[in-house]
């Protein structure tokens, strides 16, 4: 019932930009002479809000296994000392220095009991995000922003793989009904970017010597608002939460010749 349900679907759900969109980019791949590196950490001031968990309201077999009800969203995660983690941190405007080597966890995307992991992801331009679901039921990655898809996933563990042709920021959620479930992608122009441990700690490597400004960007937690949406699965209107807007913070530094600069950021409500 499930797979003949799922192709039924599959026929009214429109998979858009097949083709990889072509994108050219200013930076050059140099080898790195006496490069630098960028070190520091983005720590919560203030008290820690209160951050209303989200009802789990369908599929809740797979969806909720230790029968919570509801779920933390994870826009916001500070860990034990105060450290902020899953911001991004990244150098503004950098024309030449090292090869791409982001992490490959950040390019590939699962959906697990109904939650998309990595929460951030990082993929260089022009580069390839592979997607798959662990949950056998019916989700989709629906993409706004810099890329535009809507993929659905109608089995378990079939990778579907999308290039990401322009740089920029781009929003997931599910079209599947599992309104909850989100996360953000920085499709990249250069290699400069890195994501915060649980810590808050980050660090940039191999920077070539000069003066940069050290961006720090955090999605914002805050549900501002529920937008009525059609669920095309249940055919009823439903709630999906809108957030707040991101929290940019913007640093410069220097980097001398093999040598550490530290920038250190704080967070907060305000």
């Amino acid at each position: 019932m499930y797979k003949s349900f799922a192709v039924a679907f599959f026929s009214l759900i429109l998979v858009a930009g097949n083709q990889p969109i072509s994108a050219q980019t200013s930076y050059h791949v140099v080898s790195v002479t006496k490069g630098g590196t960028i070190s520091g950490s983005i720590k919560w001031s203030g008290p820690r809000p209160h951050l209303a968990r989200f009802p789990i309201s369908k599929d809740q077999q797979v969806c909720d296994p230790n029968s919570e009800k509801t779920l933390d969203l994870d826009r916001l995660i500070i860990g034990p000392d105060g450290g902020v983690a899953n911001a991004v941190v990244y150098l503004k405007e950098i024309s030449a220095g090292k090869d791409f080597d982001l992490p490959l966890a950040r390019r590939f995307l699962d959906q697990k009991h109904c939650q998309y992991e990595p929460h951030i992801l990082l993929v260089p331009a022009n580069a390839t995000l592979n997607m798959k679901s662990s949950d056998a039921i019916l989700h989709t990655i629906h993409m706004d922003g810099a890329a535009s898809y809507n993929l659905i996933f109608p089995y378990p563990n079939q990778v579907l793989s999308r290039t990401m042709g322009t740089p920029g920021l781009v929003n997931l959620k599910c079209n599947g009904g599992h309104l909850w479930m989100n996360a953000e992608m920085f499709v990249v122009p250069h290699p400069y970017y890195t994501v915060t441990n649980i810590d808050g700690s980050f660090q940039l490597t191999n920077v070539p010597p000069g003066q940069y400004v050290l961006v720090a960007w955090h999605e914002g937690w805050e549900i501002a608002r529920q937008e009525s949406t059609f669920d095309v699965l249940t055919e009823q209107r439903v709630q999906r939460p809108i957030f707040s807007e991101p929290k940019t913070m913007e640093k410069k530094v220097t980097v001398a010749p093999s040598q550490t600069a530290v920038v250190d950021f704080l967070l907060s409500e305000k």
